[in-house]
């Protein structure tokens, strides 16, 4: 191919529809050096994979984060970042496995499922509420922010009266942390967030520690776990990373899910007449349109990748979006197919990093998108122009008109 032109991945028209351009990048070159970004872009699945193995690969990456802050804008920022650098997903091997092994239980599928019933009843009850067959709304302020909000808030111990203020911390706390464009001042109300996040979420661990309740913070507690395999600094760090988490990458997935199942009405209708294919269809959602693009990570040694060198401290942006739509592993990797089947998509990630928390998103999407298909025959899309948050990392609507 010649003619390549290196982007800005936060150019409006390729952030609104990254998928053209990625492809054009996977084929001129899996493994390119983007003078834009100074950064590797590694866009072909099987080298995306490669890096998610590879040892001399680091998930170390507060630093750069921490980088993009100036001086007269850090005020707390040191503390911020010493709690972005107790995020399990920010640390390797071992530490990531110490860390994660705190949750696996609480996270497991089969602990997940028991919250099926309550799940369903919660989405039902949701769409129940101002959402009457005929009329028109916004799925993302509808369904696809609420309910990943109220169940993750239910299950982290929230009390209902603090959602307000919690929700606001972790939404400039993604800001932060997904690469969205921030003004200095928006860079500090996002660090003075986590900070809040951080305080608020001790607080509730020391009166879970007094009086423990039906809870994901209690639990974990009763696992004898905290004050000695993981300090409370690495714990209360790691919740403020399950608080921010919780909400976002559900809320996308359903958003995301809901707009190519209604741009597919073939295979909408397919759903509905074999309402066995959802569970596939949502696998399908992340591979052809996910919650998320990409990851990065920094070479912590140098090594080789197909014919190119990359030396120690260089960025990685592994674009599990390029990925996910390469033709080497996915045949007609453009069309969404809801019975594609069991795809072994990057959605999750892949490895030691593989989405901790994908069961519980899982359940809650085919929970909302379930009801949608099952409740309202009629859904379709209102209007055929969508706007997304301008973010790196994220694959975010900011809207979703649809008839009901």
């Amino acid at each position: 191919m010649t003619g390549f032109a290196d982007r800005y991945l936060l150019d409006p028209a390729v952030n609104a529809n990254p998928y053209d351009y990625l492809s054009s990048l996977r084929q001129y070159r899996p493994v390119y050096w983007s003078t834009v970004h100074r950064a590797w872009l590694v866009t072909g699945y099987s080298h995306v994979v490669h890096c998610l193995r590879e040892p001399a690969i680091s998930a170390s990456r507060v630093k750069p984060i921490s980088e993009r802050i100036t001086e007269s804008a850090r005020g707390d920022a040191d503390r911020a970042f010493g709690i972005l650098s107790r995020w399990m997903v920010f640390n390797d091997p071992p530490v990531h496995r110490r860390l994660r092994s705190v949750f696996q239980e609480q996270f497991s599928a089969r602990a997940i499922n028991r919250f099926r019933p309550a799940i369903e009843a919660a989405a039902s009850r949701l769409l129940s509420k101002g959402t009457a067959s005929g009329t028109v709304g916004d799925a993302v302020a509808d369904v696809a922010k609420p309910l990943p909000s109220q169940i993750f808030a239910r299950w982290l111990g929230i009390p209902p009266q603090h959602s307000p203020a919690f929700w606001y911390w972790n939404a400039r706390v993604s800001e932060l942390v997904l690469g969205a464009s921030q003004a200095e001042r928006e860079y500090r109300t996002s660090i003075e967030s986590l900070l809040h996040l951080y305080d608020y979420l001790a607080e509730l661990v020391r009166q879970r520690r007094a009086q423990p309740g039906d809870d994901l913070i209690s639990s974990v507690l009763a696992s004898g776990q905290i004050g000695e395999s993981v300090t409370d600094d690495e714990f209360i760090g790691m919740l403020t990373h399950l608080a921010f988490a919780g909400g976002e990458t559900t809320s996308n997935l359903i958003a995301n899910g809901l707009r190519a199942l209604l741009r597919h009405p073939g295979e909408l209708d397919a759903i509905r007449r074999d309402p066995g294919l959802l569970p596939g269809s949502i696998e399908e959602v992340l591979r052809f349109d996910g919650p998320s693009k990409m990851s990065i990570r920094i070479a912590a040694s140098d090594f080789k990748l197909d014919d190119s060198t990359i030396c120690a401290g260089d960025r990685i942006y592994l674009v599990t979006a390029a990925a996910n739509r390469d033709p080497a592993q996915f045949p007609d990797p453009d069309r969404f197919i809801a019975a594609r089947g069991n795809t072994m998509h990057l959605g999750f990630g892949f490895g030691e990093h593989f989405c901790i928390g994908a069961p519980l998103a899982r359940l809650v999407a085919r929970a909302a998108i379930g009801a949608l298909v099952r409740d309202y025959p009629n859904l379709k899309l209102a209007g055929v122009e969508h706007t997304w948050h301008l973010s790196l990392l994220n694959r975010s609507l900011k809207m979703l008109p649809i008839r009901y």
